[in-house]
């Protein structure tokens, strides 16, 4: 049977919970597609937090990889389409690190886009009646570390695992705390994932569909 990999973060920047990890542990030993979901957290540590998926990535040889990060403000499901090779971080991670201008691989490519099937993604968590959208940007934090460091990975392997990244909003009990930040309930994250993972796991081959942004 495949194994699906799907990562979440540790709480992080003074919060008690991170959504991430809140949704994601959920999905933990369920069948889905013809696949078992094996969930884990990472670290929100430079450095240690790809250290932790790669172990896991040898000790599972998953199918296919998915990392899920917190991304406050946000009011939709975000399918990231890149990954830079920056490390630009604007607050200190979980160890006080704080790397400024760092490559994630030192002499490795500008960028690599994600190998999800990120337009029917869209799609598909959209259908089932979920906001969601392409994301241009993954940031620069811990979250864009993980998913460069994840596609990079996979480059090097070039077995054919496919990857990438989601963000996801706030949680309601969250933005509770921070008057006029967009939420979205667990639930309704979970489903979202679970549908994601469905129309990756059976989507060779991308959809057409707008997804760029203007700005």
């Amino acid at each position: 049977m495949k194994t699906v990999l799907i990562t979440a973060f540790e709480p992080f920047g003074g919060e008690q919970i991170n959504p991430s990890w809140e949704a994601v542990r959920q999905l933990n030993e369920q069948l889905l597609g013809g696949a078992k979901i094996v969930a884990r957290q990472l670290p929100c540590v430079f450095g240690e937090a790809l250290n932790a998926l790669y172990k896991e990535m040898d000790e599972l040889q998953p199918a296919l990889v998915i990392a899920v990060g917190q991304a406050g403000g946000r009011s939709d499901i975000s399918i990231e389409r890149v990954a830079i090779n920056v490390d630009d971080a604007r607050i200190p991670d979980n160890q006080q690190n704080q790397p400024i201008d760092e490559p994630i691989v030192a002499g490795g490519p500008a960028a690599y886009f994600s190998t999800l099937p990120i337009k029917a993604l869209v799609e598909g968590i959209r259908e089932a009646g979920i906001p969601a959208s392409v994301s241009q940007t993954a940031g620069t934090y811990v979250c864009n570390h993980v998913m460069y460091g994840l596609l990079h990975r996979l480059a090097e392997q070039g077995d054919g695992v496919r990857g990438g990244f989601i963000h996801i909003p706030y949680l309601p009990e969250q933005a509770a705390k921070l008057p006029g930040m967009p939420s979205m309930a667990a639930a309704t994250v979970i489903l979202a994932l679970e549908m994601a993972i469905s129309v990756a796991l059976r989507t060779e081959q991308d959809i057409r569909l707008v997804g760029g942004a203007t700005h």
